[in-house]
């Protein structure tokens, strides 16, 4: 059992005995004996956990869970979310709803296995919110409709932690035997053994942390887990301080922000910023408690956001954020009144003139539902470059259920012990999105900008000319650059790319009245027209397809034309009707190194339908293989083919080492019969098409995308090939491809970098082969020579640890900005990466290295292997390189793999002589 009862009649958790040893001082909560804080304070543990790591004994709350055959049927009724949606190894937050709209309770539901779902539920309400669902069940509608459900109360059995900082992912790993981390994304769940101990591990939390953990265990094994992370460094922390760190995230605890308010009335769910994520209406969900009150307040929430207040009947007070600009601390229940004016308005005529008057000043608006001083690290610096240092300062804020019509910037005022006090509603207190650091959002701070540049234009002119001039020094002589995404375009690509052409328009579309002949709509036009033709012939020849579109301008244009075009040939049928979008897309997760364009955040976004089962975008990620997250799971990914059936199947990688299994898929998506459009994005290794890599269209590519200037040899555009073939069916959707080009998307296509882009083309299908050995050699080369200097190099030994121009290195968990800003003051130039297993860009523990450019300035192995020595240093040393770094790279000034000045003297002498 996890509880026992002290003298007072409260309950234990199994944990008592190790926080009264810590100095913890026990108060009661929810009728349990729980430490509210330890020895250090609640000021010492709060700022633990936003820089180190806490533990939090959370076996106080209640475990119910829920199987049988009608256990979804069941959840689906009495949650507001859609359980439905929930694949085995993930979580949602949802609520128990009234009748009425307003909540029996807030809870966490967990799916760590198929066949159940642990619901977690408040420690104050285990008891009510057991006896609600036993009423539900035992209730003549319960009996006749859940007979296939069993609900167990499993929290006497199963010990509960929660671990949360940007330390926290460290002490998991340290500890971790057996199985992996969930997935780094809010949420996900898995197995593990960690330190001999079975555990539960979800992505979840109570803090406001980007990283953190909760964590489920055997009860025999409770102790042994303490223990454990304790030992490994958290640091324990108690009810105070999950308190301010709740409040500071802005996150509601039932009895505050959730149940009544001060006036005794029912707090609509909606109230509170989470519902949106909390409750969902799908059709797949069908009628639940509370649904027709839930969607009126759903209705007046998304009028409300448009700043149309008609429908505040139905959601009249809402939970905000409040920052308080005068002494005091607000407390909960403190009255707060309508302020005089708007922050924002006032700083700024058009933001004033753009708001709607609303309320009165001094009028009441509502209460303070939850406040406190609490405290935060200082930093230095800003952005990326941010320090967090060893100063804490402290400042008040509150969460308000106040008037609906309130707006962030409006002021308030706030009774604190008979006198109002200044305070400011504002969009949050703490923001999450920049992982590993939680960080404070406090009133009035703004990044100060510099000031550009004064004085009489005339010399603004000239600073400008020299700074360019010394930034393309810098870049083109005496700076190695190891962005895979960049590409210095020959000189001759350069001066066509700014030649006349790049002055004009030239609209065109094919017209069936004239043989499919294109017709210009505008004079002036031939030689152009002839460049287009041309520049077709020779990338139908360098891809391998029948058909190629030049002219959209960028990689995720090009992207963005394919999805539009797709839902265009899906709907052909019925024009008439509204279109609808890709039922189902299988990509890379951007975590995984996927492109951005490909993703529901990105050019998918309005093309890709809704799933109705799960709420979110119809987008399912490839698998990768556990022992090498660069590399598709194939077997897994027919399985997920099959049972997802997709419409568009979109390969490519922005972090791409290996190979994509295009040949394989397409065999087994012609075995099973499956209409699966496969689309390979090759932005990065478009320049590598060819025996030496892939070549798309032989391996059964539908439709080819690529940026030109990558490791290709273009100027910045995008270009679409497609296989189809007239009269085969799948040519109508190269024709959609056509329209959407022009008119659908571009009208000028930016004509001079496509003459540039021809210039390139010819290069490319004249030096590829030599090309394309040196960078896959080269690549190779390097990522051997790095792992010789003893760092941590990614991929497969194997196979030299890449397939591509890419190398990528781990430098240390959220050390990948810092390293790159290093690297670059010694003039190595290069982006940081997020590893697959990491939270994100801030978080980045890699470095993604290509070897592309310097290849076309004829560097080879031997210079990779010595400038693999001076990154050796840079990054591990911490010694200054940057003068054998500019010595290396003036042995490789000249652009490779490109014509010859010299022999088209004339004609150059002319062209540059006309400019």
């Amino acid at each position: 059992m996890t509880d026992t009862q002290s003298g007072a009649g409260l309950r234990r958790t199994p944990f008592y005995d190790r926080h009264v040893a810590a100095g913890a001082r026990m108060v009661e909560f929810g009728g349990w004996d729980m430490p509210v804080q330890y020895s250090g304070g609640i000021v010492e543990e709060h700022l633990a956990t936003r820089r180190h790591a806490g533990v939090f004994d959370v076996t106080h709350m209640g475990r119910f869970v829920f199987t049988g055959e009608q256990a979804v049927e069941f959840l689906q009724y009495s949650l507001t979310n859609n359980c439905a949606g929930l694949e085995t190894g993930e979580a949602q937050y949802t609520i128990i709803p009234t009748a009425t709209g307003g909540a029996v309770d807030d809870s966490y539901l967990y799916r760590f296995f198929d066949d159940e779902y642990l619901l977690v539920v408040n420690a104050a309400n285990r008891e009510k919110d057991w006896e609600h669902f036993q009423g539900l069940l035992t209730s003549d509608e319960g009996r006749r409709r859940f007979k296939a459900v069993t609900l167990t109360d499993r929290s006497d059995d199963i010990v509960m932690l929660s671990l949360q900082g940007p330390e926290s992912r460290a002490i998991v790993e340290r500890l971790l035997d057996a199985g992996q981390l969930p997935d780094p994304w809010r949420n996900q769940l898995s197995v593990v053994t960690l330190g001999g101990i079975e555990v539960w591990v979800g992505r979840t939390g109570y803090t406001g942390e980007p990283v953190g953990f909760e964590l489920f265990a055997a009860v025999d094994r409770g102790l042994d887990l303490w223990d454990t992370l304790v030992d490994a460094g958290a640091v324990p922390v108690g009810l105070g301080a999950r308190d301010t760190l709740r409040l500071e995230a802005g996150l509601p605890l039932y009895g505050h922000e959730l149940g009544d308010d001060p006036e005794g009335g029912e707090i609509p769910v909606f109230a509170i910023p989470l519902a949106k994520l909390a409750v969902s209406f799908s059709p797949t969900k069908g009628d639940f408690i509370g649904r027709t009150a839930l969607a009126r307040q759903q209705a007046a929430y998304s009028r409300i956001v448009r700043r149309d207040y008609s429908s505040t009947g139905d959601l009249p007070r809402m939970v905000m954020p409040v920052a308080l600009a005068g002494r005091g601390v607000a407390r909960n229940g403190a009255e707060v009144f309508r302020g005089e004016g708007n922050v924002a308005a006032d700083a700024d005529p058009d933001v004033a003139a753009a708001l709607r008057p609303h309320g009165t000043p001094g009028e009441p608006i509502g209460w303070v539902t939850s406040g406190t001083m609490v405290p935060a690290w200082r930093v230095e610096g800003e952005g990326l470059e941010q320090r967090i240092v060893d100063e804490k300062e402290l400042r008040p804020i509150a969460l308000a259920l106040i008037a609906s019509d309130t707006i962030p910037d409006d002021r308030v005022q706030v009774e604190i012990r008979g006198k109002r006090v200044d305070g400011v509603v504002v969009d949050w207190h703490l923001r999450s999105d920049a992982p590993p650091y939680a960080r404070p959002i406090f009133l009035g701070r703004t990044i100060e900008e510099d000031e550009p540049p004064s004085g009489p234009i005339e010399t603004r002119v000239g600073q400008l000319l020299t700074e360019a001039a010394d930034n393309h020094e810098w870049r083109q002589r005496r700076a190695v650059n190891l962005i895979p995404s960049e590409m210095t375009a020959s000189p001759m690509v350069r001066l066509l790319s700014i030649s006349d052409p790049s002055f004009r328009y030239a609209e065109h579309r094919q017209a069936e009245a004239f043989y499919d002949a294109e017709v210009f709509y505008y004079q002036g036009t031939d030689f152009i027209d002839e460049v287009e033709r041309r520049l077709v012939h020779e990338l139908r020849d360098y891809l391998g397809c029948p058909e190629v579109e030049t002219r959209v301008i960028s990689g995720q244009m090009a992207n963005a034309c394919v999805f539009s075009a797709l839902v265009e040939y899906l709907n052909r049928a019925d024009p008439k009707s509204e279109p609808r979008r890709i039922r189902q897309v299988m990509n890379n997760h951007i975590v995984k190194g996927g492109h951005l364009s490909a993703q529901p955040m990105g050019a998918l976004r309005d093309f890709v339908a809704r799933d109705p089962a799960t709420d979110m975008p119809a987008v399912e990620n490839f698998p990768m293989l556990p022992e090498n997250p660069f590399k598709m799971d194939v077997e897994e990914t027919k399985r997920l083919i099959l049972r997802y059936r997709p419409e568009l199947l979109i390969f490519g990688k922005s972090m791409v080492i290996h190979k994509e299994p295009v040949a394989e898929i397409r065999r087994f998506l012609d075995e099973q019969s499956l209409d699966t459009v496969v689309m390979y994005d090759m932005a990065h290794v478009l320049g590598l098409v060819g025996p030496h890599f892939q070549e798309p269209f032989e391996e059964g590519a539908d439709l080819v995308t690529g940026s030109t200037h990558k490791t290709f040899f273009g100027p910045q555009r995008g270009i679409i090939g497609c296989a189809a073939r007239e009269p085969e069916e799948r040519y109508d959707l190269w024709e959609s491809v056509q329209r959407r080009a022009f008119p659908g998307s571009v009208s000028n296509h930016h004509l001079g970098t496509l003459l540039g882009l021809l210039m390139a083309t010819y290069e490319m299908n004249h030096f590829k082969d030599a090309y394309q050995q040196a960078v896959i050699g080269n690549a190779k080369a390097f990522a051997r020579a790095l792992k010789e200097e003893g760092l941590d190099v990614c991929g497969d030994a194997d196979v030299d640890y890449t397939e591509t121009h890419q190398v990528i290195v781990r430098v240390g968990y959220g050390e990948g900005p810092e390293i790159a800003r290093r690297l670059e003051d010694n003039d190595i130039v290069c982006n940081y990466q997020a590893a697959p297993d990491e939270e994100g860009f801030s978080a980045a523990g890699a470095l993604r290295l290509g070897v592309s450019e310097m290849t076309r300035f004829g560097m080879g192995p031997d210079a990779f292997a010595e400038l693999a020595g001076f990154m050796k240093a840079c990054i591990v040393d911490g010694t200054t390189v940057r003068p054998e770094v500019n010595a290396l790279r003036g042995g490789y000034l000249d652009l490779q793999y490109c014509f010859g000045a010299d022999d088209y003297r004339t004609e150059l002498d002319r062209l540059f002589t006309l400019l």
